[in-house]
């Protein structure tokens, strides 16, 4: 059974001016999350840009990050809409050396149709070459994967796992008093980790750990849940995470990361919005920015 950290990052993904990824930065980043007490790592979710990669670039990153932090836990984020598109994206993964995957739920063509849902998961319970966990982002995908869909899923070998970034509370109490003994099942959104863990949730796989690690940690530790550090954490990420991934970047450039500007469409936040978040940064007093590499 996969054994993961509460808290992992789902870590930005750099490019530089000309929308390259960039390598360095991104093994940077990896070695400087590491000395602030990170063990594992999400690459290419959602925060990560995930849906905006292209072939090959997501194997690039996992490499990076296996010979950067060679005992860290790698979860490789899959975004794909056809099951044989995410078990290319699977193969580029287990190549590179990543532990298991966060499958991002299809919804182009299969939003509400459950029964297509379940058949995507089932398919790559069975097909991939890694233990797969699901994932349900209803803020970019408009569609929860159904509980009697994670339930019947969560039942088949290979199903080890779920993130579920809904941050509705109840249903994430409902979820984990229905599901296996030993399934992971991760919160998304860093408003409600504290309460996610008291419900059942293993820990949060989120934003703000990058830019915030400590104070994540300290959120889910043990399971239990730390409301202090909750209270500050909400306050940071409201502040942060209203700009979307580009809000992200900029908080974790100010963190000492170093993040570019992410990919077109989305544009980087504005002189007036990057000096807000780094006000946050210094009110919630995160961990400063580490020496270059």
């Amino acid at each position: 059974m996969l054994s993961p950290p509460r808290a992992l990052p789902a870590l930005i993904t750099p490019f530089d001016e000309a929308g390259d990824l960039d390598l360095k930065a991104h093994r940077h980043n990896l070695s400087l999350l590491w000395s602030r007490g990170v063990r594992g790592f999400l690459v290419g979710g959602s925060n990560g840009e995930g849906p905006y990669l292209e072939a090959g670039e997501r194997r690039a990153l996992i490499a990076a990050a296996r010979a950067t932090v060679p005992d860290a836990f790698l979860l490789a984020g899959l975004a794909a809409e056809s099951v044989r598109l995410a078990l290319e994206q699977a193969a580029e993964a287990a190549a590179a050396g990543a532990d298991a995957l966060l499958v991002l739920c299809p919804t182009t063509l299969a939003r509400g149709d459950a029964a297509a849902v379940e058949r995507y998961y089932t398919a790559l319970a069975h097909e991939a070459p890694l233990p797969v966990l699901l994932y349900s982002m209803p803020r970019y995908t408009a569609y929860e994967i159904p509980p009697e869909v994670v339930a019947a899923t969560a039942a088949r070998p290979g199903i080890v796992g779920m993130k579920d970034s809904g941050g509705d509370v109840t249903r994430l109490g409902a979820l984990a008093a229905a599901l296996p003994r030993g399934f992971l099942l991760f919160a998304g959104r860093a408003a409600v980790l504290a309460a996610a863990c008291r419900v059942g949730a293993y820990g949060g796989v989120c934003a703000a750990a990058n830019y915030a690690p400590g104070l994540v940690q300290r959120t889910v530790a043990s399971g239990r849940g730390d409301e202090a550090a909750q209270a500050v954490l909400a306050a940071l990420a409201a502040a942060v995470e209203c700009h979307g991934i580009a809000g992200v970047k900029a908080a974790a450039e100010a963190a000492g990361l170093r993040a570019g500007p992410p990919r077109r469409p989305l544009l980087p936040v504005g002189p007036a919005e990057r000096a807000a978040i780094a006000a946050a940064l210094a009110i919630a007093a995160v961990e400063p920015p580490g020496p270059a590499e």
